[in-house]
């Protein structure tokens, strides 16, 4: 071996060569796999019964799934898994602490929507990331000329699934972020980006995700003007109703929120929580933890009604 070694430095090197791009493709191939098993896992979250064991092991997930990101920064699955797992801890923990201070310690709120809203945009690069990769040009469309039939136009062809989840995560992180930020001006003139993202997922697939998006649709408008809006907002209630077939308590805190309240109606406000109450997580295993979740804010809307309705 010593003498093919010094006879042939170039075969040396070309052995190196190939085991180095084997390595690579090593690698790369191992971050494919944990990649997509992340992008298609979750039950191990949302199946979870302990909402607060869950909120201290999410910061380090979300770590994890930053580093992948930046080993396979064109993974749309692990873009999609990143903006998943950041909304959830955001909206989930977040949020709620800073809605919970506002009611005693309105600095500490202030500090709690200053920190969501990072969270909030970084949960939206990410979905956004997916979303071009899926439909290029995207971004700049929306930012340019925000209608619904503009965005994603090759997805009327039917080649492939609809990118209804690029559409609505990115939508409902950068309206998350608007929602933190009435104090900047720039992210509230975002909105109708919000609108068309939404709107153009409903056009591709109404249905999808049992509901989903007719619910957050409720939530959009509603924050709005849910007086004059009253008859859309119960369009969209009943259809996500039927498409949930009832079994999905954030549907009703979302109308409680939106119309009980502006209305000032506390049977209502009342009656939509005590709903969302009565559903049993574990009738909906894979979904147990987001059930939690809305039922812990069904109980604390309900502990401080007098907060929200005289």
């Amino acid at each position: 071996m010593p003498s093919l070694y010094r006879s042939s430095p170039r075969l040396l090197a070309g052995l190196l060569l190939l085991l180095l791009l084997s390595a690579c493709s090593v690698r790369q191939l191992a971050l494919q796999t944990i990649g997509d098993s992340l992008a298609s896992g979750g039950s191990a979250y949302t199946g979870d019964d302990d909402p607060e064991l869950i909120g201290a092991a999410l910061p380090a997930n979300l770590k994890l799934l930053d580093s992948l990101i930046l080993e396979a920064p064109t993974h749309s699955g692990l873009l999609l898994a990143a903006s998943r797992a950041y909304l959830l801890y955001a909206y989930g923990y977040v949020h709620f602490a800073a809605e919970q201070a506002a009611l005693t310690d309105p600095e500490r709120a202030r500090n709690l929507r200053r920190r969501a809203r990072k969270l909030d945009l970084r949960a939206y690069r990410y979905a956004a990331r997916a979303l071009e990769l899926r439909c290029p040009g995207t971004l700049v469309t929306l930012r340019t000329h925000p209608e619904p039939n503009l965005i994603c136009p090759e997805a009327a062809a039917g080649e492939g699934p609809p990118p209804v989840p690029e559409l609505y995560w990115t939508a409902a992180e950068l309206g998350l972020t608007i929602s933190v930020s009435r104090d900047k001006p720039p992210l509230l003139a975002r909105l109708p980006e919000v609108e068309a993202l939404l709107l153009r997922a409903l056009q591709l697939d109404e249905s999808w995700n049992a509901g989903t998006l007719h619910e957050f649709w409720i939530a959009l408008i509603g924050a709005r003007d849910p007086r004059r809006l009253k008859a859309k907002i119960r369009a969209h209630f009943e259809r996500a109703l039927v498409l949930s077939r009832g079994r999905r308590p954030s549907l009703y805190v979302t109308l409680a929120e939106t119309e009980a309240i502006s209305r000032q109606d506390r049977r209502e406000f009342r009656a939509l929580l005590n709903k969302a109450l009565a559903i049993d997580p574990d009738t909906q295993p894979d979904q147990r933890l987001t059930i939690l979740l809305s039922q812990r804010r069904a109980r604390w809307l309900l502990q401080n009604i007098d907060q929200f309705i005289l």
